[in-house]
């Protein structure tokens, strides 16, 4: 018997695929999904993020634009799950 074996009833044991580490360009260039995100939060941030934050990480992004980190990675993992 494996001890370790994943719980099959927890859908939210998955590793998420986007991390606050990976910089914008990262994210949009391996999950185009995600572009539609960071086009939605472009008015909160006052400026295109994908144009004047391309090569920051996320977490910087987000600091930057006072942007509500843990919903924008929410955000962007549906928009790449979707893929």
């Amino acid at each position: 018997m494996n001890k370790f074996k994943e719980n099959p009833g927890n859908k939210d044991s998955r590793k998420p695929l986007i991390s606050s580490k990976m910089t914008v360009l990262d994210t949009v260039a391996t999950w185009k999904e995600t572009q539609a995100v960071f086009k939605r939060y472009d008015a909160l941030a006052g400026e295109c993020i994908c144009c004047n934050a391309l090569f920051e990480s996320i977490k910087d992004m987000s600091k930057k634009y006072d942007l509500d980190l843990i919903t924008l990675l929410a955000d962007l993992e549906a928009a790449a799950i979707q893929k």
